[in-house]
């Protein structure tokens, strides 16, 4: 079967996942709890507020765009919402006066339907690039984030999970999708379970033929990334910019040599980064890695930041992005690279 080759500009741009939804958007949603909107209404909002980030991306310049997660209140509850087997008591306080609502799973899980394949349809149909993100949330992250009140141990629910999300990712790679990044934000969190929870992850990505990549960002490094070549994906995207870059050391000390998602931007801080800035943190990397194994993106997702300084953030990154392009091309490499 001939499989269609893509092309990206060398040190592809791309974003996490996560962007802040519209004011508008927010308004719709309080509305629509309130028994105030209609169901088809709150649907035709967050299509239109998909459609504004996709805007968003493509004034930046970003080469690889996602939806933004605008359908999504919450990583781990989105997902549980839709799994069959969870149930939810009520919101647990994560810090200070944030609440989550953490799901506790009760039964044995169960595959109901597909869980986001509409969202990546969606996106696709109206996306200026013919390479998307979809992010899902993966396996050990969920399990880590919930109460297990029916499986024997943690690690039995990782993988009945890891089942479930493998499905999913067949259904995504059916429907189309090019690029699916499973997002495990938990796993560098307990160094004991590592080792079980990066072969329960990789049940979740058997069989799989597009391009996978895994995002973490809390926790130490060293304690995965001795397992990095294990793990069944072609790509790491990591923060880096909220660690003032200390990390880079780690690259060389465990010899990395797969792709990097390299974050240069800090989601955590409202400052917005310069073009030079940024220009000269990806050098650093640079001088680690070869650039057609880099790709340029935030730290995490933008969720959490003003949409105005989400966007000058972007717009910032791509701009210093290009700047190292330019170098790269007078030095001899190539402008574009093949997306695999």
């Amino acid at each position: 079967m001939f499989m269609q080759e893509y092309y990206l500009p060398i040190l592809p741009t791309t974003v996490i996942g996560s962007y802040p939804r519209p004011r508008w958007l927010r308004d719709i949603i309080r509305r629509y709890k309130k028994g105030q909107i209609k169901e088809k209404v709150l649907k035709e909002a967050y299509n239109d507020a998909v459609i504004a980030v996709i805007k968003d991306h493509e004034i930046a310049g970003i080469d690889i765009p996602s939806d933004g997660e605008q359908r999504r209140d919450e990583m781990v509850e989105y997902f549980a919402e839709r799994i069959g087997g969870f149930k939810f008591y009520g919101p647990v306080r994560v810090w200070g006066n944030a609440f989550f609502n953490k799901p506790a799973v009760v039964d044995k899980l169960e595959y109901r339907e597909s869980i986001v394949v509409n969202e990546f349809s969606f996106l696709q149909k109206v996306s200026y690039s013919k390479i998307v993100k979809v992010t899902i949330t993966g396996p050990y992250t969920i399990a880590d984030w919930s109460f297990n009140e029916y499986y024997s141990d943690k690690e039995e629910l990782v993988y009945a999970l890891a089942e479930i999300i493998n499905r999913e990712i067949k259904e995504l790679e059916k429907a189309g999708a090019k690029y699916v990044q499973i997002d495990e934000p938990a796993l560098p969190t307990h160094e004991e379970e590592v080792e079980w929870a990066v072969k329960a992850i990789n049940k979740a990505l058997e069989g799989i033929k597009i391009k996978l990549g895994m995002h973490i960002c809390y926790g130490k490094y060293e304690r995965i990334l001795p397992y990095v070549d294990k793990i069944n994906v072609s790509q790491f995207a990591l923060e880096f910019a909220n660690r003032q870059f200390k990390d880079l050391e780690l690259l060389i000390e465990y010899s990395y040599n797969k792709e990097l998602g390299f974050g240069v931007i800090d989601v955590h801080n409202r400052r917005i980064e310069s073009p030079l800035e940024i220009a000269e943190a990806i050098r650093k990397v640079l001088s680690i890695l070869p650039p057609e194994k880099v790709y340029i993106n935030p730290d995490c997702g933008l969720k959490l930041l003003p949409r105005e300084i989400a966007r000058k953030k972007m717009e910032n990154m791509v701009l210093g992005t290009k700047l190292v392009r330019k170098e790269l091309v007078k030095a001899g490499f190539d402008d574009m690279i093949v997306f695999k």
